[in-house]
């Protein structure tokens, strides 16, 4: 259900009032096949391989207003993975719309147990306590279910200062903060984080779209231990997790 909507809403966000979208299901072989196809703004060829990175975004048109990031694409990544499936993005090009289809084990038809094809995944990072700002509502919560899925405990944020007050009453291992936060940038949450007798020691990893080696020197003199550029690998950030110290 997660896997469906995701996709819709995506289809949704890429289209023209009127255009439209259709969702269809068959059975091939011994695999479920949903597609989801739209008539939408297309995906240029060499954003197609990227599109399931986290926080990956495209054009919709000049207006970027309903674009948003591409975490809910990650977050259908991971689930159909975890089913043992695959799912993959195709296009014609700009202004032709795009094909989302996912393919996943089916049961036989005598109802005999499915025999699923395990998913290509990083060792599991033990369960953390995790705090997650983003001044995107939509990115952060997409992100919280995909760390939620995976088993740890996962608060979130919207700005600074709400960031400050979670964090000073869950007291979680790991922050996730975003850099361009309005009114309190990420830098400064770092600052007074680090100033915090009960949370100088959290591991705090900046989550930004620029990577130059200033930016680094930043985010490292505001106190940050990391720095991952989006679109962040999911299983990047799952090593990160494995090195907390507890």
């Amino acid at each position: 259900a997660q896997v469906v909507a995701n996709l819709l809403n995506n289809a949704g966000k890429y289209m023209d009032e009127g255009g439209r979208i259709w969702l269809t299901a068959r059975r091939d072989g011994d695999e479920a096949v949903i597609s989801v196809r739209d008539a939408g703004v297309g995906i240029p060829a060499d954003m197609l391989p990227k599109v399931f990175d986290l926080f990956t975004q495209i054009d919709r048109t000049l207006d970027r207003s309903q674009g948003g990031l591409g975490v809910g694409l990650t977050l259908v990544r991971s689930l159909v993975e975890l089913h043992g499936g695959t799912v993959h993005a195709t296009s014609p090009g700009p202004g032709q719309g795009s094909e989302f289809v996912v393919r996943l084990p089916a049961l036989p038809v005598n109802s005999e147990p499915a025999s699923v094809r395990p998913a290509e995944t990083s060792p599991a990072a033990p369960a953390r306590r995790i705090l997650v700002v983003d001044d995107n509502v939509d990115a952060a919560d997409s992100l919280a279910t995909l760390l939620d899925l995976s088993g740890h405990q996962v608060w979130t944020a919207y700005g600074g200062a709400a960031a400050l007050d979670v964090a000073d009453t869950h007291r979680p291992e790991v922050i996730l903060l975003d850099i361009g936060l309005p009114g309190m940038d990420g830098h400064e949450v770092a600052r007074r984080l680090r100033r915090h007798p009960a949370l100088s020691d959290v591991m705090l990893v900046a989550l930004t779209g620029y990577g130059q080696e200033a930016d680094r020197r930043r985010t490292q003199d505001a106190g940050f231990d990391h720095h991952l550029v989006k679109p962040v690998d999911p299983d990047d950030l799952t090593r990160l997790l494995v090195r907390v110290k507890t």
